[in-house]
C-alpha cells in the first residue's frame, strides 16, 4: 500500500501514468473512472471526483429502473461524491503503471449515502467501536475456471464451455498445478497490490479452486475481495481464459464465499474466549445467538441474486439449516479454532456475495445479540440437513419478504436502507420473471 508521498514520487518517476478511482456497487462490483496521474494530483487530488448517482441504483445490465427513492429521471440523476480513501492506494501489478484508491459515496451534503455498501459497513464498524470492539475477519472465496474466452463465452451463449480441470480437483495437487499458471499470476499480482497471500487449493466442481487471503480488519477485508475479484477476472481475460464467481455456474457443486469473524477489545484483547478456562465466553455465544437471529431475515445480503439460491441444496456443502455446530460443516454457522483463533464461520454466502453487505449484515446482528443478551440455542449434532432447525430462503421472493418485515433490519439499517435493497430484489425478480430462458424452449418448444 502506498503513502500520497509515495504516490506522488512514483508519478513524478512516469513509474505510474494511471489511478483508478473505484467503489463499490450493490451488486459488489467496482465502479468508477482512469484518471491520468498527472491530472489527478493536479487536480482530482485536492478537488475531487464525482459520478452519476445512478450507479447505485441500476441493474446488472445498468439499466436504469424506476421506483428508487435516492436518484430517479425526476430528481434528474444528480452526481455523487468519490470521496477518496487514501489508506487504500494500492499498485495493481496487472495493469503495469496503475494504482487504485477505493472511494466512499458522498451527498452534496456531505453525507455519506446510507446505502452504498462500504457505507452500510462503515456504519456497523463505528457501532463495535462505539461497544468497545474491533472485528476481524476473512472471506473465502471460491470460482471456476475455463479455458474459454469471455468472449467466446458470450458468443457461444455459455455453452459448451471448457473447464480448466475435467474432473473433482479438491486438495488435488495435480489439478491444481495443472492451472497454477493462473493462480500464479493471481497470487503473485494480489501480493504486489498489498495483500497477504495464504494459498490456493481446487475444489470440487470442475475448474473450481479457492485462493485463501489472510484475515484483517473488516473494511481491509472487504476492499480487498472487490479488488481480488476484478483483478481475478481481468487476469483470466488476458490468458484468454475465463473466471466466474456465480453461486451456481452449473448443476455441479456452488461456489461459496465462508466468511470467517471473531471480535477483538480495542486493544487487541480477547473477548471471544476465555483463557482460564478454555471454553468460550458469554459475549461469543450472544453474538452467535445474534447471527442466526437474523440468518433468514438478512439473507438478501448473503444471497444477492437470483442464482443464489439454486446453491442453497441438501448435501451440498451449502448450508440450509440456520443451526450452528462446532466444526460442523452442515450447519450455516460453524464455530472454530480456540483462543486467538476462535471465530465463528458464516456458511451461507456464494462466489457472487457483496462483501460489504454480508459482512454488515453479519456484524450487525451480532451486535444486536450482544446488546440484548441472546440466549445461544442448542448445538447441532451430526447431519444438520436432517435436523429440524429452521431453514434459509430457498427464492429470493421469499428473502426480499422476510428482508421487507424484518423489524431488525430496519433497526440496524434504517428504513431508507431496507427499502432500496427492496427494491433492488424486485427488480431483479422482474427482470428474471419476464424472461424466456433455454431452459423453457428446451422443455417446451415441441412436446408443449
Amino acid at each position: 500500500m502506498l503513502t500520497v508521498d509515495l504516490l506522488r514520487q512514483k508519478i513524478d518517476a512516469g513509474e505510474v501514468d494511471t489511478v483508478a478511482l473505484a467503489f463499490t456497487d450493490m451488486q459488489g462490483r467496482l465502479q468508477g473512472k482512469l484518471c491520468h496521474a498527472r491530472f489527478f494530483l493536479d487536480a482530482v487530488l485536492d478537488g475531487g471526483a464525482e459520478g452519476c448517482n445512478y450507479l447505485l441504483a441500476v441493474d446488472t445490465d445498468m439499466n436504469t429502473p424506476d421506483g428508487y427513492t435516492l436518484t430517479s429521471w425526476e430528481s434528474g440523476y444528480g452526481d455523487m461524491t468519490f470521496e477518496m480513501d487514501l489508506d487504500t492506494i494500492r499498485l495493481m501489478p496487472h495493469n503495469p503503471g496503475q494504482v487504485m484508491i477505493q472511494c466512499d459515496l458522498v451527498a452534496h451534503d456531505g453525507n455519506d449515502i446510507p446505502m452504498s455498501p462500504r457505507s452500510m459497513l462503515k456504519a456497523q464498524l463505528r457501532r463495535a467501536e462505539d461497544m468497545g470492539f474491533r472485528m476481524l475477519t476473512g472471506t473465502e472465496l471460491e470460482f471456476c475456471v475455463y479455458d474459454t474466452s469471455y468472449e467466446d463465452a458470450w458468443d457461444s451463449g455459455y455453452r459448451d464451455l471448457v473447464p480448466a480441470n475435467r474432473y473433482n480437483v479438491d486438495y488435488n495437487l495435480l489439478g491444481s498445478q495443472r492451472v497454477e499458471p493462473l493462480l500464479r499470476e493471481i497470487r503473485n499480482a494480489m501480493y504486489g497490490a498489498g495483500m497477504t497471500v495464504e494459498s490456493a487449493k481446487g475444489e470440487c466442481n470442475l475448474g473450481q479452486h479457492e485462493i485463501a487471503f489472510r484475515y484483517a480488519d473488516g473494511l481491509v477485508t472487504a476492499d480487498n475481495h472487490v479488488v481480488y475479484k476484478l483483478s481475478s477476472k481481468q487476469i483470466a481475460h488476458s490468458r484468454g481464459q475465463s473466471v466466474t464467481f456465480m453461486a451456481k455456474p452449473n448443476q455441479r457443486e456452488g461456489s461459496s464465499c465462508h466468511i470467517h469473524m471473531s471480535l477483538r477489545g480495542l486493544g487487541g484483547e480477547l473477548v471471544f474466549w476465555d483463557e482460564k478456562t478454555g471454553t468460550r465466553t458469554a459475549l461469543y455465544d450472544h453474538f452467535i445467538a445474534g447471527v442466526l437471529k437474523g440468518m433468514r431475515e438478512m439473507t438478501l445480503f448473503y444471497a444477492p441474486n437470483i442464482n443464489s439460491y439454486k446453491r442453497f441444496a441438501k448435501g451440498s456443502f451449502a448450508p440450509t439449516a440456520v443451526a450452528w455446530g462446532q466444526d460442523n460443516r452442515t450447519c450455516s454457522v460453524r464455530l472454530v479454532g480456540h483462543g486467538y483463533g476462535a471465530r465463528m464461520e458464516n456458511r451461507l454466502p456464494g462466489g457472487d456475495v457483496n462483501p460489504y453487505l454480508a459482512l454488515a449484515a453479519m456484524l450487525a446482528c451480532g451486535l444486536h445479540g450482544i446488546e440484548h443478551g441472546l440466549k445461544l440455542q442448542p448445538m447441532t449434532e451430526g447431519n444438520a440437513y436432517d435436523s429440524d432447525a429452521p431453514v434459509v430462503p430457498a427464492t429470493m421472493r421469499e428473502a426480499r419478504d422476510l428482508l421487507a418485515s424484518s423489524a431488525l433490519a430496519r433497526e440496524v439499517f434504517g428504513e431508507d436502507v431496507v427499502d432500496h435493497y427492496v427494491h433492488y430484489a424486485d427488480v431483479e425478480m422482474q427482470a428474471f420473471e419476464t424472461y424466456v430462458t433455454d431452459w423453457e424452449m428446451r422443455r417446451g418448444f415441441e412436446r408443449l
